[in-house]
């Protein structure tokens, strides 16, 4: 009996020592994705536009590093607040802890160099080798081609530089420790001619990150099988807002929108077309999606988004997409 304590003791000894070693390896050895590239940037007129269209109507870099008026419809950004960062995802979201956008203009990006913002977004490790939870999506990213992304740094030297402090981003456990094992070295690939609507559309919804949000989410995973089928939940004061089912399923999908109808509904928030930001009363329907900066996108992108997402396998999700709650929540992404 005592020899079978004993060994139980050296075998839980030995259980112990090898959990206490791989959570300190992945605490303090990873993330490990090698060094910051050496970049480039032609910082020209084209690329820099180039990085602006994505940044503001694509990957919508300035709908998470700005200020959002949430008292107008979508919450478009508010002027002079553009990189400044601040933006909150709690809990309330489904966040596995409490993450905050970081400072994206040159008074927060003084210190690094291009390749190292290259490697925060593709890859998802900090300048100082921390790694950055997903809310900032790094794996997605990853994948783009490498001159869209050189081209979107060289947008944001462009920017006005905002002083800002931004609270320390905490991630609840495990995830404190999970959150060093998901980056990794990008893959980076190569966007598709504007021709091929199917394969841009892909790399379109891969850049703009439609799934993040259209896919319903447990502690920072999605659920599987229901991947871009919706009712992931935004908790906004007095009010539940949950993405649309944007599958092709008929009945609780886009299955009977046309691509000319897919393309009028962003279109109509296209402030380049007239459209103004319509002021949001308490108890009217809010929408968390950036309408207005994803109204931007060229009707060709836009088309080509509609194509692929045809092609996704249909799920049926009926969705109530807005309710009034009976208390309010703690404000999401509300920066005072």
């Amino acid at each position: 009996m005592k020899k079978a304590v004993r060994v139980f003791g050296i075998v839980l000894a030995v259980v112990l020592v090898g959990a206490a070693g791989l959570l300190s390896y992945v605490k303090f050895v990873l993330p490990d994705v090698g060094d910051a590239p050496q970049v480039t940037l032609t910082s020209s007129a084209a690329q820099i536009e180039r990085g602006k269209y994505l940044a503001h109507h694509v990957n919508v870099c300035m709908d998470c590093h700005s200020t959002r008026d949430w008292s107008k419809f979508s919450g478009p950004p508010i002027p002079g607040t553009l990189g400044k960062g601040g933006d909150r995802f709690g809990p309330e979201m489904g966040f596995p802890g409490t993450f905050y956008s970081r400072n994206i203009t040159p008074a927060g990006l003084k210190e690094w160099s291009d390749g190292e913002i290259v490697r925060a977004i593709t890859a998802g490790v900090s300048r100082d080798g921390r790694a950055l939870f997903p809310v900032m999506p790094h794996p997605s990213y990853g994948r783009m081609d490498l001159e869209d992304i050189t081209s979107i740094v060289a947008y944001l030297r462009t920017l006005t530089p905002v002083e800002s402090t931004i609270p320390a981003s905490e991630a609840d456990f495990p995830m404190n420790f999970i959150m060093n094992t998901i980056p990794q070295k990008p893959q980076f690939g190569k966007r598709p001619d504007s021709t091929d609507a199917l394969a841009l559309g892909q790399y379109l919804v891969n850049a703009a990150t439609c799934g993040d949000c259209h896919t319903k989410q447990e502690q920072g995973q999605p659920i599987e099988g229901m991947e871009f089928a919706g009712g992931m939940e935004f908790g906004m004061p007095g009010m539940m807002i949950r993405a649309a089912n944007i599958t092709p399923d008929k009945e609780t999908g886009i299955g009977n929108w046309t691509r000319e109808s897919f393309i009028a509904r962003f279109k109509a928030y296209d402030p380049a077309k007239g459209y103004t930001h319509a002021a949001v009363k308490a108890g009217e329907k809010q929408s968390i999606m950036p309408w207005t900066m994803y109204a931007g996108m060229t009707e060709n992108d836009l088309g080509a988004i509609y194509t692929y997402l045809q092609t996704l396998k249909p799920v049926k999700h009926r969705v109530v997409t807005f309710e009034l709650t009976p208390a309010a929540k703690e404000p999401m992404a509300m920066n005072k």
